[in-house]
């Protein structure tokens, strides 16, 4: 019996093949939004949980008093260690590094690398596997090395590489060859290996090789390390709240005593809380949109369903005559939905996995392939299917079964209403649901364009930034000087600058500042960047007074120090030159600094905060640098470049000219935003072809019923715009309505979310307007083309369709 009702149900859905291919295509787009969506969220929520003995690892994260006095990632370098020897009932095991940058180098392969300086601990504590190499003693020696199978591949072409070495510069500028003693085996996507973005690691080295790269992984002043521990089973992070309380205030320094509290998260959570919980809010907008949108095309199906099935009542009529049974007739017509259903799952299945690099591209994450999810998982999209092609086949099913066969024959629905109302309202709540997301996609794009395109305080055009090889010393910098003078008289630079920072939001601490002889309680917090004398200049940054320091560096001149107007204005100077020749002091230093120059406001970092205080010390003081930025002047930028990368192999050999434009620094610290505008996007336009593929299907259901009338009505002298603007109003009254209750709903969403920038655009009515009227217009032209073609019929062929 099940094999004649497949049977039956596929010759009316080949009879019908138009309406059978609006359903499929437009069910299939809406589950394959949804379960690519699907898997990236699945993604992100398993993140860390392949991890040994995941449920017991934590990360130790700082929350200080004032947000601006350090940074979340780091903290107390000396606290995990001190917690496994001094509470070994409540931590089992600890892992801490830091994460630095260097000059790579194999024969004549330059690259800068990221790589991790941390414990041995690392492969046993979280169950890394090496491909080769003895996890126990692979980072024994300080001069070995651990490397992924990409850096093995990209320095020697293969994964067999144990016994080989390659060349590592430290901080100070000196070169060595470690011996590579192991190779990480692929890992899942960790938050330990992986920090962020900004923190992926290619190579990894124990603790003992500081020494040599010059860096401190230990103390209690030291909170720039990134600290992991893993507890005890049945430890829970409260417990740890007052052991880590008594150590900081009997170890730390006041200052961070006083101002820093150590939270202890679980990496099961870290993925999903960092950064302010991007992700989280990522999961939930997308995860929103494909709910909406999967609404969206059920809706569509189940309403043109409900359309067709009125059409078929002569159909019920006959065979309830011939002796079929009312469950024969309610069998055959969820058999016919559910094998709809089917059809657009398999077909979405296709489409996901042809969509999912794009998709994995847009996300900025590789999204799981279809057959890598657990086996449980299998029946899921099947269970749907059933679910859906019950839920649209259920209410034709019942009714029509239910009619007398002389009212089927006749073709009767009194006692039946069509629901057109309830159609209806499901038409007006597609296109409400395509109307808050082209509103939210046009919104998304004109606070992403405010980023990139309002005056940002300094002028990003042509400049470019390379990270440089490392000497944090006073000959160092001198060096690094000297090459900057070199490059400044190519005929191709404008301006060139050392610093620590560019504008992208990272730098190299914060320190509170006050006016000398004031209260020190009341230090203002401020950013610390290290430049030289030329970086206002490279940058286009005005000075509202003084200078940007000398042009030639003194060691007297080691004291002076620039700040912006944010900074003046919050010590207390009415105007900026007010400031120029005033003293300020940072606790802890002994030595008062003077304010040479004040700049203008500009953003060093995401609009999402306010312009902080800044404070500019000079290079030649800090000693700490980390990029070469170059104005490079207009014309061919390819030629201008590759002069350039000419001259860097002549003064830098061994350092690899790896440059990015700032525009790609912005592009970074706006990454999510970025990633949501070309999900909406494709959200946008996937609503909108659903709910065209919706309004297509039901005109021309509209139009298959009602083509009697029509040639009546051409009979009776009605013209061909006229009988257009028949289905029109049927069709664009609804719209209307759904437009207006799409505004207000989202204006509320959109204006919530730019509630978390503290610099945002001002929602005009012009998002609104350019998304109703979209839609409107092309709605009413598929419509049109669709009912002119019933409207210039002959009225003998429309009169004689029966």
């Amino acid at each position: 019996m099940l094999r004649n009702y497949i049977k039956l149900a596929w010759r009316n859905l080949w009879k019908n093949k138009v309406f059978s291919l609006i359903n499929i295509f437009g069910l299939s787009v809406g589950i394959a939004f949804a379960l690519l969506i699907g898997a990236y969220i699945w993604d992100e929520f398993q993140v860390n949980h392949q991890l040994k003995n995941s449920e017991n690892q934590y990360i130790l994260l700082s929350k200080w008093k004032d947000p601006n006095m350090g940074n979340e990632i780091g903290s107390i370098a000396q606290l995990p260690k001190t917690l496994r020897d001094n509470y070994p009932n409540l931590v089992a095991n600890y892992y801490h590094f830091d994460a630095v940058t260097t000059n790579v180098s194999k024969g004549d392969m330059h690259f800068r690398e990221s790589l991790q300086l941390g414990d041995s601990t690392l492969f046993r504590m979280y169950g890394f596997k090496l491909l080769q190499g003895d996890v126990n003693t692979a980072l024994n020696d300080p001069f070995s090395v651990v490397l992924t199978t990409d850096m093995a591949k990209k320095y020697f072409g293969r994964t067999e590489v144990i016994g080989k070495t390659l060349n590592f510069e430290s901080f100070s500028g000196e070169k060595h060859d470690f011996l590579i003693t192991g190779v990480l085996a692929k890992t899942p996507r960790n938050s330990v290996t992986n920090l962020n973005a900004g923190i992926n690691s290619g190579f990894f080295f124990t603790a003992n090789a500081a020494k040599y790269f010059k860096r401190n992984l230990d103390g209690w002043n030291n909170t720039n390390i990134v600290n992991y521990i893993e507890l005890q089973k049945g430890v829970t992070p409260k417990d740890l709240e007052k052991p880590i309380k008594e150590l900081t205030r009997k170890n730390a320094p006041e200052q961070i005593s006083k101002n820093l509290t150590t939270q202890v998260v679980a990496l099961h959570d870290y993925n999903l809380i960092a950064g302010g919980g991007l992700v989280k809010k990522m999961i939930y907008t997308l995860g929103c949109i494909a709910l909406f949108i999967l609404l969206m095309a059920v809706i569509n199906f189940v309403n043109i369903c409900i359309g067709r099935s009125s059409g078929r009542m002569k159909e019920m009529g006959i065979r309830k005559v011939l002796g079929g049974l009312r469950k024969q007739l309610i069998w055959q017509f969820l058999t016919e939905s559910v094998l709809l259903v089917m059809l657009s799952t398999v077909l979405a299945l296709i489409i996901f996995m042809i969509a999912r690099p794009y998709f994995s591209s847009v996300l900025g994450t590789e999204i799981t392939g279809l057959f890598s999810f657990p086996v449980y998982f299998i029946p899921v999209p099947f269970l749907f299917a059933l679910l859906v092609g019950v839920l649209a086949g259920i209410y034709p099913a019942l009714v029509l079964s239910a009619l007398k066969s002389v009212d089927s024959l006749k073709g009767k629905l009194n006692s039946v209403k069509e629901s057109v109302l309830f159609r209806k309202t499901l038409v007006a709540f597609q296109f409400g649901t395509a109307a808050v997301v082209f509103i939210g996609a046009i919104i998304i794009s004109q606070q992403i364009g405010l980023f990139f395109n309002k005056d940002l305080g300094y002028n990003r055009d042509y400049v470019i930034y390379a990270q440089l090889p490392r000497d944090w010393s006073v000959k160092g910098v001198q060096k690094m000087e000297s090459i900057k003078e070199q490059l400044a008289q190519m005929p191709e630079v404008k301006n060139i600058t050392l610093s620590w920072e560019i504008p992208d939001g990272s730098n190299g601490g914060n320190s509170p500042i006050y006016k000398q002889g004031s209260n020190p309680a009341q230090a203002i917090t401020s950013q610390n960047l290290a430049t030289d004398n030329q970086y206002a200049a490279t940058y286009n940054i005005p000075l509202k007074a003084g200078t940007f320091f000398k042009p030639v560096f003194m060691v007297a001149d080691t004291a002076q120090v620039v700040i912006n107007e944010t900074a003046s204005k919050a010590l207390g100077y009415p105007t900026p030159e007010n400031a120029i020749g005033q003293h300020i002091m940072i606790p802890g230093v002994n030595i008062p600094f003077t304010i040479c120059g004040v700049t203008a406001d500009f953003h060093f970092g995401s609009m999402q905060s306010r312009i902080q205080p800044i404070t500019f010390f000079n290079v030649n003081y800090t000693t700490y640098y980390r990029f070469f930025s170059i104005k490079v002047k207009p014309g061919n930028m390819q030629r201008n470049l590759q002069a350039l990368q000419k001259k860097w192999a002549e003064v830098l050999p061994g350092a690899p000219f790896e440059y990015s434009f700032i525009d790609d620094a912005l592009a970074k610290i706006y990454q999510s935003e970025l990633q949501l505008k070309q999900a909406s996007y494709i959200a946008t336009i996937l609503a909108i072809i659903i709910v065209l593929l919706g309004v297509l299907g039901l005109i021309s259901l509209s139009i298959q019923k009602r083509t009697k009338e029509i040639g009546i009505r051409k009979v009776l002298g009605a013209s061909v715009a006229g009988i257009i603007s028949l289905f029109m109003k049927e069709f664009l009254g609804v719209i209307l309505i759904a437009g207006l209750i799409a505004c207000p709903v989202a204006y509320l969403i959109m204006n919530q979310w730019l509630n978390d920038y503290a610099y945002k655009i001002a929602i005009t009515l012009n998002p609104f307007m350019i998304a109703i009227a979209g839609l409107t217009l092309v709605t009413a032209i598929l419509i049109a083309i669709q009912t002119i073609k019933a409207a210039l019929d002959s009225p003998v062929k429309s009169l004689r369709s029966e």
